[in-house]
């Protein structure tokens, strides 16, 4: 049985471009802390064998998905969970002033950034690439 604390300051960035902090891993997936600074659009990606589920706990935000049959735009607040299922296409962004933070759970666990590719994706991204 495992116990952590959320870190104090990032610890490393996501292929997309956000902020994270590491808070468990196990054998069955890791659940990371991501933060998103305000007016940042990260880049658009598609993972190939991880499956993510995300819940919002601050900011305002926006995700893009396409998984090649539906492409829809869905609205992060507070309270909102999504999932990206594997081979799912996606970028979000943050719309507001203020940092969008969320929970972003990845089953199995995360295996290195060679999972991601980058795409092109609905908008132009801002965040660099880490």
């Amino acid at each position: 049985m495992k116990t952590t604390s959320l870190p104090d300051q990032p610890e490393a960035k996501s292929p997309a471009g956000a902020d994270i902090r590491f808070m468990m891993h196990g054998s069955s997936g890791n659940m990371i802390h991501s933060t998103v600074s305000p007016h940042q659009t990260n880049r658009a990606t598609v993972h190939a064998t991880v499956s993510e589920f995300w819940y919002v706990l601050e900011g305002h935000g926006e995700i893009w998905r396409d998984n090649g049959k539906e492409s829809l735009t869905t609205v992060l607040l507070p309270g909102t969970a999504i999932d990206i299922p594997v081979g799912t296409a996606f970028q979000y962004r943050n719309v507001s002033d203020q940092d969008l933070k969320f929970i972003c759970i990845a089953m199995p666990p995360w295996p290195g950034d060679e999972e991601a590719t980058f795409l092109e994706g609905k908008w132009p991204p801002t965040a660099p690439a880490p």
